[in-house]
């Protein structure tokens, strides 16, 4: 709908954190400021708080009569109100943005139903009965039966992430639990979600930290998983037309968040 050309292009989320300054400046005589602990109140009546995450609150229920799970953004008390308005409606709409980017190049992805700035809420397709894969990989590891399957699993992941990389969208919080499985598990249906971070970027750079990113999400929820996620690395570059910058990206990336960790 017209709500989607709105926002203009927001570029990466890097921008918005600078421009906040510090949350101590804004308590003044008060001390710092204590981040709210209660919910906002559901965007549509009937809706039931499914999860509380920092950034937002996700509802599910129904929205003109289809299965859907409403985010809404939660406000930053410490920025100035202003602020904070213009820097949820951006996000808001590159988070809706990048959901329309994926389904326009057949990326799987929730339908998005309706973008409402007034709540930076968005309501989107409820992806009935999924799991995400990091349950499925849990249970599947905690059975005790044959976990061949998590390779395939992986080649799924790959091809999905370099097809989403091709359109140079970057993800920006990408873990097993942003990924659904849809049923029946044994289809592999993978759905991406929670594009709340995400920005747009042709920079291989932008592209092999999000891989980091996953990778250390990956290893450190899933014990024994390094040759699922070599599987996966594989597939990605076998995948994806630009895949070769990205993976250099990725090596020295890996070895600044080594060096890091040795000096502490």
């Amino acid at each position: 709908g017209p709500a989607m050309a709105e926002a203009g292009a927001a570029g990466p989320a890097m921008a918005e954190a600078g421009a906040a300054g510090p949350a101590m400046a804004e308590a003044g005589a008060a001390g710092p400021v204590v981040a709210e602990a209660v919910p906002p109140p559901p965007p549509l009546p009937g809706l039931q708080l499914v999860r509380q995450g920092a950034e937002a609150c996700v509802y599910r229920g129904l929205f003109l009569g289809r299965a859907a799970v409403a985010k809404l953004r939660i406000p930053k008390r410490y920025r100035h109100p202003a602020l904070e308005e213009r820097l949820s409606r951006r996000r808001t709409a590159q988070e809706a943005r990048s959901l329309l980017r994926c389904r326009r190049a057949g990326i799987s992805a929730p339908v998005v139903y309706f973008v409402d700035y007034v709540t930076n809420s968005i309501y989107l397709e409820d992806i009935v009965d999924s799991i995400t894969v990091q349950d499925h990989i849990n249970s599947l590891q905690q059975s005790g039966n044959d976990t061949s399957s998590l390779l395939i699993l992986a080649e799924k992941m790959g091809e999905l992430l370099a097809r989403m990389h091709d359109e140079d969208l970057i993800h920006g919080d990408l873990t097993t639990s942003n990924i659904l499985l849809r049923p029946p598990t044994e289809k592999l249906d993978l759905v991406l979600i929670d594009f709340g971070l995400s920005f747009i970027s042709g920079l291989p750079e932008d592209k092999g930290v999000d891989l980091y990113v996953l990778e250390k999400a990956f290893l450190s929820t899933h014990p024994d998983t390094e040759a699922m996620f070599k599987t996966l690395l594989k597939t990605y570059a076998a995948t994806s037309k630009k895949s070769g910058p990205v993976i250099k990206r990725l090596d020295e990336v890996r070895l600044r968040g080594r060096k890091r960790s040795m000096v502490g």
